[in-house]
């Protein structure tokens, strides 16, 4: 066989084995809304940790990490520090949250916030905000799938036809097994993750200059700029280090997926202790880093950073073992992507179109039409990827830029009592409103900021300064408070 078909093939028996351990996942359990949704809120320690660590290590942690080493260089160092403070704000947090949703039997974030302004206005913007910029982070897995597929087969099969291939399989488990389809593929998918980033991770460096140490020396002698602030890039200093890690830290359980994944826990203790647990999953992103590096000497001149890990997989080990690599990055996009089209899908029909548009809709039509928009949603993600040449940390960026305005409404919500619906509408609305500015007018960074981070200062201020100026509410929660 040549090394495309060998490759092709390893690729293809680890994505058909995961759709298979997806389709199987909701047999003999009756898919109603809370088990589509929430998986009957029964996970436990170790399904909450498969689930959240399918819908974090993603493509971007496979192929964007590296991809931003690669052409990029110290900047990437942020990803390191943002998701270890993440688990420390969602320690505190999700427990509380999961507390609320206990009670409020809530499934979805818009929930979150109906439940506890009162607004269903306010939760249908929320619900707007959360798909928007879903749809991004989505992008994100269907792009790198196709990177993936393409690169891996020796371009056996071009992007655009692995990209559609891979979002019909996906439509089809969320479709069939919901969210219980994404815990269960996590197994697979994080064994193989685990076993690729290490792997590739330490002998690559090996392979190609003799060691981790090596490489760091002769990367620092040849492009001594690249290893520092701004590395590679004229404006990703010390500044933008800073203000991106505090925005995507306090933005990380702001994900409307994350978010609605809190609800499926047995308790909130569950929750804290895999806060605990889950730094450590992180250790395997510096080997990732490790191959982006290397990368950089090896095959410099790539035209597109997201390529350097599987080119330089390529380069130095045999087609079986690529279409391993290739078959786990493969996985890495398709469990969150799984998750992200669910919890888009759901938002849109449960929260915008039945409390706007339909009131007298049931959950059983709910469920029926949010299956319909997984197919809708994931159409639109395809096209959007296909015709899209940002990196997929840029996207990722993009995506946090907006969900991190949610923490003011949640925290405050959590905590103030003072805190009211117009102060969190208005701070939202402030917020989403700059980071849109400033993003498509091209100004991220902005004076050297992320434009996540002022977005989200303005909308702390408005929120806080509308708060004191309107009446006080009592706060549902405050009985939940300990």
């Amino acid at each position: 066989m040549s090394p495309s078909a060998v490759s092709l093939a390893m690729i293809l028996a680890i994505v058909g084995l995961g759709a298979t351990i997806g389709f199987l996942a909701g047999v003999r359990r009756k898919m109603n809304l809370e088990q589509w949704t929430v998986g009957g809120r029964g996970f436990g320690t170790v399904l909450m940790f498969l689930l959240m660590a399918g819908e974090i290590y993603t493509t971007f942690a496979f192929l964007g990490a590296s991809g931003w080493a690669y052409s990029r260089g110290g900047p990437t160092l942020y990803i390191l520090a943002y998701v270890t403070l993440g688990y420390v704000v969602s320690f505190f947090i999700l427990p509380q949250i999961w507390e609320v949703g206990r009670k409020y039997k809530l499934q979805t974030q818009s929930d979150f916030f109906n439940m506890r302004y009162g607004n269903k206005y306010l939760a249908a913007f929320v619900c707007v905000v959360g798909v928007t910029f879903l749809i991004p982070y989505l992008q994100l897995q269907i792009r790198g799938l196709g990177i993936i597929v393409n690169v891996a087969s020796f371009d056996g099969i071009g992007r655009t036809p692995a990209m559609a291939i891979s979002v019909v399989l996906l439509a089809a488990f969320v479709f069939a097994s919901g969210v219980r389809a994404v815990a269960w593929i996590s197994v697979l998918k994080d064994v193989l993750m685990v076993f690729a980033a290490l792997s590739i991770g330490i002998a690559i460096p090996y392979i190609h200059y003799g060691g981790i140490g090596p490489m760091f020396s002769a990367l620092a002698q040849a492009r001594p700029a690249h290893l520092t602030m701004p590395g590679a890039t004229a404006n990703l200093g010390h500044t933008w280090y800073i203000s991106t890690v505090l925005m995507t830290s306090l933005g990380f359980s702001m994900w409307p997926h994350g978010f609605g994944a809190t609800f499926t826990a047995k308790s909130g203790d569950t929750l804290r202790r895999n806060a605990v647990v889950m730094p450590l999953y992180t250790i395997t992103l510096a080997f990732i880093f490790f191959v982006g590096f290397s990368a950089v000497l090896v095959v410099p001149g790539l035209p597109d950073g997201d390529l350097a890990l599987l080119t330089i997989v390529r380069q130095s080990f045999p087609a079986w073992f690529l279409g391993v690599v290739g078959g786990a990055g493969a996985l890495t996009a398709m469990v969150p992507a799984s998750i992200l089209v669910l919890t888009a899908a759901t938002l849109f029909v449960k929260n915008l179109c039945r409390p706007i548009f339909a009131p007298a809709m049931t959950d059983d039509q709910v469920a029926k039409l949010a299956r319909a928009m997984v197919v809708v949603l994931s159409v639109i993600s395809l096209y959007l990827a296909t015709h899209s040449s940002a990196t997929l940390v840029s996207l990722l960026l993009l995506g946090y830029a907006g969900v991190s305005q949610f923490f003011p409404g949640v925290v405050l919500g959590l905590y103030w009592k003072r805190v009211t619906m117009p102060g969190v509408f208005g701070g939202m609305i402030a917020g989403v409103a700059t980071v849109a500015f400033l993003i498509f007018t091209h100004q991220d960074p902005f004076l050297g900021w992320s434009a996540g981070f002022v977005a989200l200062c303005i909308n702390f201020l408005i929120t806080a300064i509308l708060s004191l100026l309107t009446p006080a509410m009592l706060p549902p929660l405050e009985q939940t408070q300990n």
